[in-house]
């Protein structure tokens, strides 16, 4: 047969593959609704982008949950194997999705600012501000100078910016499809379509800008590197299993042969990339610095959003392609494990910014995350899940309370000038110490019933020791928490106190779901736990 008969005859028998559009229908319709929204930027009057962007992206985040409700009880791949359709996926995929419609609605606060006068109406760049004209947290005209004519001019004229909102859907896209991914490419892709938007809405606050391009700068670097760390092991993986192919790369390991450096060294490499999106120490150095100088909506997004999806594909890749691996990855996730819980509880206990002691407690958090993980078993899948949904909320409440104590130069972050908040508003400062209760693992919380799960799940994986540190670095976390309510409720506020700024009803809305989640985790949580248990089966 001539080489060409031979070309005809094999293109005969290929066909085109399967695409499972109602499996991928979450993804596809936040996707589907960010492209409308890049649309309604460039083709929109200005005066009518907000309110359209707003409208979709709420109606298109609550259509993808709807979608993940619809697909429950699947367990099955789509296109070619690339996604896992599962109960994980599903958990997961809804987790980011709620999570994602308050934190659409905090972006979308526009009221904030209007009633905080400006101090001075020249600010040097050296101090990174810009004067008060605005009406939301990010800046009208992003590659402007901070502090130029041209920025001034920007601020006057423009209402908003309304970018914000498909690039946030297109991240949110990315973190839908992180934890579904049944194949180390595909990982890889969602790995950078998650990343790419963050880095880009980390530098675009209206206050403090030159902060605020610092911790793009830095995310984006730091990102990069873990990128290429993700990629080579990627690479080396491949080159011991020979496919990326998830549950293959399972197979290869069962049937290998003794030498496994290829495939150690490849999981090494693969964990330094997504170690560093949860920000687990010594990979969580752009937490606080990124987290204090991003727009503190896009904050709250990425310390709640992001960890779950981050968490979600560490689960698939430890459980379903290096179970026979176990022996080999679990002393490496003890250390740092341990690493993440002490140094973040301790560090959190030196700061004297509100956004870094959060993004301290964020640190010692991954850590509490990293004993479920550890656990190897479905309880420790389980109560992973459980604990990214309760902090999740919690998390996200915690930084919208934050945008609300404000002065003339935007938030009032300095721990200082918190002094007597709860004295002059019972309501902010009782909310704000729930949340931190919920952060210590105080009872009648979730974080106590999220901590008490992942640390009993650990106890059965025999991992004992890990379960006493945790225990100890909650007891020094704690001490932080309860040092913020007493400078809340029992010192005398400052005679220059901030002002407490009434927000409107998006960001109360933000808030009531963080405290209406916290609360009901905590008191009434065996349905979660139980749709957590039930959903803790990969798809293999």
């Amino acid at each position: 047969m001539s080489p060409s008969a031979l070309v005809l005859a094999q293109s005969a028998t290929l066909r085109a593959p399967d695409i499972e559009y109602s499996q991928l229908s979450p993804m596809l319709i936040v996707f589907g609704v960010a492209v409308v929204g890049v649309l309604v930027e460039a083709f929109l009057p200005r005066r009518v982008r907000y309110s359209s962007h707003l409208v979709l992206g709420l109606g298109g985040l609550t259509a993808a949950f709807v979608a993940v409700v619809l697909l429950a009880g699947t367990r099955d791949s789509a296109v070619v194997g690339a996604v896992a359709v599962d109960g994980p996926t599903l958990f997961l995929q809804g987790t980011i999705l709620l999570i994602s419609i308050p934190a659409i609605l905090l972006i979308a606060e526009r009221s904030v600012d209007s009633g905080v006068a400006a101090a001075t109406a020249e600010l040097t760049t050296t101090a990174g501000a810009e004067p008060e004209n605005g009406t939301d947290a990010f800046t009208p005209q992003a590659f402007a100078v901070p502090g130029s004519i041209a920025e001034r001019e920007a601020t006057r004229s423009a209402p908003g910016h309304t970018e914000v909102f498909p690039l946030t859907l297109f991240a949110v896209g990315g973190m839908l499809l992180f934890p579904a991914s049944n194949d180390l490419l595909t990982m890889f892709v969602a790995l950078e379509v998650l990343s790419l938007p963050l880095y880009l809405l980390c530098g675009l606050a209206r206050r403090r800008r030159l902060l605020s391009q610092e911790a793009a700068l830095k995310y984006f670097l730091l990102g990069a590197f873990s990128s290429a760390f993700f990629l080579f092991g990627v690479a080396l993986l491949y080159g011991y299993a020979g496919t990326v192919e998830l549950p293959r790369i399972a197979d290869a390991l069962a049937r290998g042969t003794d030498d496994k450096a290829l495939a150690l060294i490849g999981t090494a490499l693969l964990s330094v990339g997504l170690l560093f999106k949860i920000g687990a120490v010594p990979f969580h150095s752009w937490i606080p610095d990124v987290y204090q100088g991003a727009p503190t909506p896009i904050t709250a997004f990425m310390a709640a959003a992001t960890k779950v999806a981050a968490v979600g594909a560490m689960l698939r890749i430890f459980y379903v392609a290096l179970p026979d691996l176990r022996a080999d990855w679990r002393p490496l996730m003890w250390g740092v494990a341990i690493l993440t819980m002490v140094v973040g509880a301790v560090m959190a206990v030196t700061q004297n910014d509100v956004k870094r002691m959060l993004a301290y407690s964020s640190v010692a958090h991954a850590g509490f995350i990293l004993t479920g993980l550890i656990a190897a078993n479905r309880a420790g899948l389980s109560s992973t899940m459980f604990y990214l949904l309760a902090y999740g909320f919690s998390t996200l409440g915690a930084f919208a309370v934050v945008t609300l104590v404000r002065d003339s130069r935007g938030e009032a972050t300095d721990l200082s000038r918190w002094a007597g908040l709860g004295r002059r508003s019972p309501l902010v400062g009782g909310v704000f110490a729930l949340f931190l209760l919920a952060f210590a693992g105080i009872p009648l919380t979730s974080g106590f019933v999220s901590k008490f799960a992942v640390f009993q799940a650990a106890i059965e994986g025999g991992a004992v020791p890990l379960v006493l540190v945790g225990v100890v670095s909650s007891a020094i976390a704690a001490f932080f928490y309860v040092r913020v309510i007493v400078l809340m409720f029992f010192s005398e506020p400052q005679s220059d106190a901030p002002t407490i700024v009434v927000p409107s009803m998006f960001t109360a809305a933000a808030i009531a779901v963080g405290v209406v989640v916290t609360v009901v985790l905590g008191i009434l949580p065996q349905a979660a736990l139980d749709l957590a248990d039930q959903a803790a089966v990969f798809f293999r």
